[in-house]
């Protein structure tokens, strides 16, 4: 699959979005917020906006409504048209001054007739149509008060977060997770007593309830959507029984088939359930410094995949505590510069040890281009090494501008690097490395004992070539 097709897939979603912004009050949830927070940012966002003041807002009950100058709002969401959002949508709408509404949802119109119960065989018959939107802009226009004025609803597939050339998150679904063995119980009470499930393998999409059935849905509408981009046909392989569902859904999706008929690229496209990697969420067997910055700072409110860069020694407030919250905090996603592109790149792809060199490179490259008064130095890179190459910027507002993503990716390995819980990183890896060890002379000392008594045991098994336990041991489950 094309790295740069699917950054062109999430761009490329967002510019239909920036079309439709001009002097509008926009209004965004938080997983579209995220999505365009790693595919453009948000000043692409204001930029497009052109007003004389900032009108973003976050899509919520309580969200402030449009002011008699303010006609035009754009609501740019990631769930389907229904329940509690159309309410929010009606409130926001019911006390502005709105005269233009502009609906955008990242969930399309064929999942929206399975929101609202049409049979599949209805359904094929409205194909080309858009009636749940329709009915949508009448109601838009209703609740604006005046028929004659201007309401739209239209799908752009808003759902991946680009974070690299090779990896994207989907915000909207940071939620969705595999079922496990208790849910069996849970799935049976709905059901008949001949028809009662006996274990997860059994499981699939006529035993899930609704709402999850929606969730997944909305999964496979985006995913048929960037295969749609691609132009490719996929071939679905799954690891696990919600993986299995999932698989299932994308493969059955009517959309997708039709798509299917014409697509000249093939794809194959693996789900694996979560619960299959826990045990990687909570080691510390990872030599990547993203890994450890993702850990140890503190999550950038209202997003899942990034973190606060604390930007305030890079400016003369005082920190104190009345004032915590003046400076807005830093954050990983690669701005417009080269540099911090190339940065991040190499963060992501590089071990512990080179990617900090790479932050002390890419920091002495920045200042010599800025003539600033760098002295070179060898050897070790120190968190305080680091830091004294982020303040010969601090006074320059033209080298802070230029290189404002830059320095916000070296602030991060600094507080990284200088925070107590990575000192305690390599102590949580000495103990699981240890815990291996034990386990591997348990198991030897038990397949001896067995052997003495003619019983053997089945051989130790040898390492996957994905576990690197210490010494050579081999891996023991």
């Amino acid at each position: 699959m094309s790295a740069a097709g699917i950054l062109a897939f999430a761009q490329q979603g967002w510019e239909q979005v920036l079309a439709k912004v001009k002097w509008s009050v926009v209004y965004l949830d938080a997983a579209c917020a995220e999505s365009l927070h790693w595919s453009c940012g948000s000043s692409r966002l204001l930029e497009a906006v052109k007003g004389p003041a900032c009108h973003l807002r976050e899509f919520e009950p309580q969200a402030i409504g449009g002011g008699a100058k303010q006609p035009r709002a754009v609501f740019v969401l990631s769930s389907p048209l229904k329940g509690r959002i159309v309410d929010t949508l009606q409130s926001i709408i019911c006390r502005s001054h709105f005269q233009h509404c502009v609906v955008v949802t990242a969930v399309s119109h064929a999942v929206h007739l399975t929101a609202n119960h049409v049979p599949a065989a209805a359904a094929a018959e409205l194909e080309g149509q858009q009636p749940v939107f329709e009915q949508l802009e009448e109601k838009l226009c209703e609740w604006m008060g005046n028929e004659n004025y201007t309401a739209e609803v239209l799908h752009v597939p808003l759902f991946l977060a680009p974070v690299a050339s090779h990896l994207a998150f989907t915000p909207a679904f940071a939620t969705l997770f595999p079922l496990l063995p208790q849910d069996v119980h849970a799935l049976n009470s709905a059901r008949p007593d001949k028809r009662r499930l006996s274990s997860l393998g059994e499981v699939d999409a006529t035993a899930l309830t609704p709402e999850l059935l929606l969730y997944i849905r909305c999964l496979v509408s985006g995913l048929s959507s960037l295969c749609e981009h691609l132009g490719v046909r996929e071939e679905c392989f799954a690891v696990g029984p919600l993986s299995r569902v999932i698989a299932t859904d994308l493969a059955n999706y009517a959309p997708a088939k039709n798509r299917k008929k014409t697509a000249t690229g093939r794809a194959s496209v693996v789900f694996v359930d979560r619960t299959l990697d826990l045990t990687g969420a909570v080691g510390h067997h990872g030599d990547n410094l993203v890994e450890k910055i993702m850990s140890v700072l503190p999550q950038l409110p209202g997003h899942t995949h990034d973190v606060m860069v604390n930007m305030a020694e890079l400016t003369a407030v005082q920190a104190v505590e009345e004032n915590q919250n003046v400076i807005a905090p830093g954050c990983l996603a690669p701005s417009n510069e080269a540099s911090a592109k190339a940065l991040w790149e190499a963060l992501l792809n590089s071990k512990h040890k080179e990617a900090v060199m790479e932050v002390r490179r890419h920091l002495v490259e920045a200042a010599s281009r800025e003539n600033l008064p760098i002295k070179m130095s060898m050897g070790r890179v120190t968190p305080g090494q680091l830091m004294s190459y982020i303040q010969l910027f601090k006074n320059n507002l033209r080298a802070l501008r230029n290189h404002c993503g830059l320095l916000q990716l070296g602030m991060a390995t600094v507080q990284t690097l200088k925070h107590p819980q990575t000192a305690k990183w390599d102590n949580f890896l000495a103990f699981e490395r240890l815990l291996l060890q034990c386990s591997f002379v348990l198991r030897a000392c038990g397949h001896l004992l067995h052997s003495c008594h003619g019983t053997m045991l089945p051989p130790v098994p040898r390492q996957p070539p994905w576990v690197h336990p210490p010494h050579g041991c081999p891996f023991i489950p």
